[in-house]
């Protein structure tokens, strides 16, 4: 086995633990919940075959559905992520960059970074609670959801970076 394989390995398995037994128990003024393993597609590296990064994110999001007891929600939403992925990142990176390029406040530098991961988990949580939802008759609360969540999202994200980079 590669390091790599061992490295995306622990973090499915790490970020699955915190989703299940820790952040799905909190709802922040009843509509804020942290959806952190959205982190798992964000930070494939550059030349990550896309199957695999289709694979990796539906078998996270198929984890998390499983026991979350939400049939299909995180699943087919970050599979979309997995399928948008790799062509944003092509926006956001020099045409020059070698291929083994990993996706980090690092390397990207905060701005672009933040920005990148901004775009991929507000699409994630439109997504994810527009299903959940599968109606707009509410459609402010639904919004409100999503937005709420994405910055929550993005902060614990954020912070993971600043860790990470030091």
């Amino acid at each position: 086995m590669s390091l790599e394989l061992l490295k995306r390995l622990g973090l499915f398995v790490a970020l699955c633990v915190v989703q299940i037994l820790i952040l799905n128990h909190i709802h922040l003024f009843g509509v804020a919940i942290p959806l952190l393993y959205i982190y798992f597609a964000i930070t494939f590296h550059r030349n990550t075959p896309k199957w695999a990064i289709l694979l990796w994110c539906f078998a996270l999001g198929l984890a998390i559905d499983v026991f979350s007891n939400t049939p299909g929600l995180a699943a087919g939403s970050m599979t979309l992520i997995a399928a948008i992925q790799p062509y944003l990142l092509e926006l956001f990176i020099p045409r020059d960059s070698f291929e083994e390029l990993e996706i980090s406040a690092k390397s990207l530098g905060w701005g672009k970074f933040t920005f990148f991961s901004a775009i991929l988990i507000l699409i994630f949580c439109l997504v994810f609670f527009a299903v959940e939802a599968f109606t707009f008759y509410n459609w402010v609360h639904w919004l409100a959801c999503a937005v709420c969540s994405a910055f929550l999202t993005l902060i614990l994200i954020l912070a993971i970076e600043s860790v990470r980079t030091k």
